[in-house]
């Protein structure tokens, strides 16, 4: 796409709502995810006021029919699929529309119509086709908190033109007005009423996450492979344990939480919430240069132990018998891995995969949260995944609010044992605040854990490159996000050869602007 055509897309996707006409529909904007070879998933929710109380969006309590077309150019001269669909007042007025027989790595531009309303214009693609092994570029997000900062990073990442954004959790914050505040105690824009317990209340979040113009841009502007993590439903919630809320009706609450993600994320039917649960661990093909293996580490997962957090003595964490994904989704992976014909096969997930030791000196301290408090299954897992003989496996992590390149090991604790895989995590969108950069702190943190080869504190995204034979990932940090537009700069590049397992630092491009770091302490999530 020329700039003029880009500047238009991520512009009109992301018109704040004061520029819409009184009873537009579409306030919350437009989405595409889950793309195949030869079909995709088109989403948008119906809602003229997105913050009405009861979470209806003002929209009545009736049926509505939506129109939908899809088609090869932004003027809609060549539409090749279109239908209507039925947004329910039992699903928020949500549609999900599934069009299939599409041509596989084409790019498509779609829209819906009602009521004489016509939405804004999304850009998505098919896969690629089997047998084919394109370029992809696509970037990588994680913990977007409201209150904690401006998406400018959502903003930031849509002017890469990504091919594909994936989600690794953390989409929106349950918390109460201010129940959850970084290290300054900033607090930019406040959360909707009280803490998300009821479907009520997990739709007005939602919608008030999609009333930011920066996360409506990203979404129309490409594909999302969505996944979550806990604070669409609390933190650190854990199977069938509550997390750190301490409430009551937990399972009520998780039936709501996924209820409420599954109406506004452009997944699939087979996502289609079940009672307190949902399929969201699923796998899908970048024609053969990729195959992500999207993970879900919170359905399935034992309890965190010895009472959660960072811990320095916990011998429960090393109990064989404890899992993480679980006996299904394991054999699931492990099946997939085997059976995976592609070039290169990403572990899209949420937490930490690497050890992490906190602890300067002898001993360990880790936090109970990511798969250090699961090493069995961590060593199961990885087990799997040498045996498969899968090609180029790279683990996508999102949670902990700070970037990190990992090299993964057979034995974290021999820095020359074997190599797995590497391990990319973003930090966070805007959770615990603006962020900041001590290079003496994490000369430390690198040294007590050799297989880390960086850190950084503050918020951002990562971009990747993937060829058939390198994959590229550069690390975009923003120097503040409780100001609107800050710039981003790549702050760390590196390469992964194929077959090599293990990451090569790179030449990192000239910043787009100075950066200046803000004071402050991470928080773990």
């Amino acid at each position: 796409m020329d700039l003029t055509r880009r500047s238009f897309l991520i512009g009109t996707a992301g018109l704040p709502l004061a520029s819409r006409r009184t009873g537009d529909p579409f306030t919350l904007g437009v989405a595409s995810g889950d793309p195949t070879a030869d079909g995709i998933v088109l989403w948008t929710r119906l809602a003229p006021r997105p913050l009405a109380d009861g979470g209806h969006g003002g929209m009545p309590d009736r049926d509505v029919a939506v129109e939908w077309q899809l088609a090869e150019d932004e003027r809609f001269t060549r539409v090749v699929r279109s239908g209507t669909a039925t947004a329910r007042p039992s699903w928020a007025h949500s549609v999900h529309v599934e069009p299939a027989g599409l041509q596989p790595g084409r790019e498509y531009f779609y829209r819906f119509r009602t009521g004489g309303h016509l939405s804004p214009t999304g850009r998505t693609r098919t896969a690629p086709a089997p047998g084919t092994t394109p370029d992809l570029a696509f970037g990588v997000v994680s913990c977007s908190n409201y209150e904690q900062g401006y998406f400018t990073a959502y903003r930031r990442l849509a002017e890469q033109q990504p091919d594909l954004v994936l989600h690794l959790g953390d989409y929106i914050y349950e918390y109460a007005p201010g129940g959850y505040r970084n290290s300054a105690g900033t607090i930019v824009r406040s959360h909707t009423e009280h803490r998300c317990q009821t479907l009520a209340e997990f739709r007005l979040r939602h919608a008030q996450y999609k009333t930011d113009p920066d996360l409506r841009a990203l979404h129309a502007l490409a594909p999302w492979i969505a996944v979550n993590d806990d604070h669409e439903i609390e933190n650190n919630w854990a199977g069938v344990h509550p997390g750190t809320s301490g409430r009551p009706d937990f399972a009520q609450r998780k039936r709501a939480g996924y209820r409420a993600y599954y109406e506004h994320l452009p997944l699939r039917r087979s996502a289609l919430p079940r009672g307190s649960g949902m399929r969201l661990y699923r796998r899908l093909a970048w024609g053969d240069l990729t195959t992500f293996h999207v993970l879900d580490t919170r359905q399935f997962r034992d309890d965190q132990p010895c009472d959660d957090g960072v811990r320095a003595d916990c011998a429960a964490r090393l109990a064989t018998g404890r899992v993480l994904v679980g006996a299904a989704q394991r054999a699931w992976l492990a099946a997939g891995l085997r059976a995976s014909r592609t070039r290169w096969n990403m572990l899209a997930q949420q937490i930490f995969m690497a050890q992490h030791d906190y602890h300067l000196g002898p001993g360990k301290e880790v936090l109970l949260d990511t798969w250090d408090g699961y090493t069995a299954e961590r060593d199961r897992v990885l087990g799997d995944v040498v045996a498969s003989g899968a090609r180029n496996p790279v683990v996508l992590t999102g949670d902990i609010h700070c970037h990190y390149a990992s090299d993964l090991l057979a034995d974290f604790d021999d820095p020359d044992s074997r190599r797995v895989g590497v391990e990319l995590v973003t930090t966070s969108v805007t959770s615990d605040g603006d962020g900041y950069d001590a290079p003496a702190a994490r000369a430390v943190e690198l040294a007590e854990n050799p297989h880390i080869a960086y850190a950084d504190q503050r918020r951002g995204f990562i971009t990747a490159r993937l060829t058939p034979t390198e994959l590229r990932a550069d690390f975009h940090t923003l120097p503040y996000v409780t100001k609107r537009n800050a710039p981003s700069a790549v702050t760390a590049s590196f390469t992964v050869t194929d077959g090599a397992h293990r990451l090569s630092r790179s030449a990192v491009p000239a910043p787009r602007a100075p950066q200046a770091a803000a004071a402050g302490a991470p928080r773990h999530p």
